[in-house]
């Protein structure tokens, strides 16, 4: 595996490090993550595939852009890579709304099927996908067998649209699929939120999709706001520092969701992400340490099962978590880099949901405010 990384920034292109006998014309696969803004007036696809006429250019739009042990706003971060042992394959669907999510994953996982398929990555829409549905149907598809990671576009903290593309300008609406093929591949996966739970895990009993209106017997935005006390008048900015923790069964491992709006009116919270009725939910508070040791434990996850240090490590992060952090996000994405040493090559972004396994052998899941890392090496 041999790996270019490279840079759009004040409307010029630089490269940002080249590996030896890095071949462009032999590059597979590609990756640019950008400022959805910038990706809208300045569309990288052309230059790109003038670059890398072989590969299989996947762009999307973020909340920031991650290379090396550094967070980036309004910039392209473009990795090339040129694979000597993996084969890939790529396949999109468009959705109009969050209910064509489930069948857009089983026809994702229908394209890509195949014999000696490796690993699965997702880059999906964030907006008008639900990506629980979307991660469950590719679950159910390819049997809990095949790893798969990935993430959500993003728009900073706009939340108006999003952008992704295959082998064209990005638009709304797309999901796109990579297969990654071949026994010489290796996967590691790592997610950790890092958030404190406090209260009582109490049942969801009336919900609609992501919106949620009933915890136990009371309203769920006022049950909420007891439980924030002076924080419930800085609502709704208050709520990224206040996820809720969720098992979906009682056996369930938890997972994350990030709270996007609430309405006074109806006293419900709507959320990036499902919220089943019948689901146990619990309060979490943000721990500014505890939230950057949690990449260095996703970090560590990744490569538990590699043997060796990974080539290529993908940084999938929550917008939540950096509207949080502030001006300590570069923290956690420079404990990753603590982790793995200056060999690995870092990309990534800041997204609306990422999606992981919670560990290596577990099966795939939509997560918020988690960081979530992808690594690869070739044999």
């Amino acid at each position: 595996m041999k790996i270019r990384q490279s840079k759009f920034v004040n409307k010029e292109w630089k490269e940002i490090s080249t590996e030896e006998r890095f071949s462009a014309a032999k590059a597979q696969l590609v990756l640019a993550f950008g400022e959805r803004k910038l990706l809208e007036t300045h569309d990288p696809y052309p230059f790109l595939h003038q670059e890398y006429p072989s590969a299989e250019i996947i762009i999307n739009s973020t909340s920031g852009e991650i290379y090396d042990d550094s967070v980036h706003d309004d910039s392209i971060i473009v990795t090339a890579i040129e694979f000597d042992k993996t084969t890939v394959k790529t396949t999109k669907i468009d959705i109009h709304n969050h209910t064509e999510s489930f069948r857009a994953g089983e026809a994702i996982a229908h394209d890509l099927k195949g014999d000696d398929l490796a690993a699965i990555l997702v880059i999906s829409d964030g907006g008008k996908v639900n990506g629980s549905k979307l991660i469950e149907a590719l679950n159910i598809a390819t049997n809990h067998e095949i790893p798969i990671s990935g993430g959500l576009a993003g728009d900073a903290g706009r939340f108006e649209k999003t952008l992704v593309g295959l082998n064209e300008q990005p638009i709304e609406g797309r999901i796109v699929g990579i297969g990654l093929y071949g026994k010489d591949l290796k996967t590691g996966h790592g997610t950790m939120g890092g958030w404190d739970v406090f209260g009582p895990e109490r049942e969801v009993t009336e919900s609609e999709y992501n919106v949620l209106y009933k915890i136990g017997d009371k309203a769920a935005l006022d049950l909420y706001k007891e439980y924030l006390g002076k924080y419930a008048k800085e609502l709704p900015g208050a709520a990224l520092l206040f996820p809720l923790s969720m098992r979906v069964k009682p056996d369930s491992e938890p997972i994350v969701r990030t709270i996007l709006t609430i309405d006074e009116d109806k006293k419900s919270m709507t959320f990036a992400g499902e919220l089943p009725k019948g689901a146990m939910v619990r309060f979490m508070k943000a721990n500014f340490d505890h939230l950057i040791e949690a990449s260095s434990t996703a970090a560590q996850g990744s490569i538990k099962n590699m043997g060796k240090s990974p080539e290529l490590a993908l940084l999938v992060s929550c917008v939540g978590r950096k509207l949080v952090l502030g001006q300590r996000t570069e923290e956690e994405v420079e404990a990753a880099r603590d982790i793995f040493g200056k060999e690995t090559v870092i990309t990534g972004f800041y997204s609306y949901g990422e999606i992981s396994p919670l560990r290596p052998d577990a099966q795939c899941e939509l997560h918020n405010q988690t960081m979530t890392i992808t690594t690869f090496s070739e044999n």
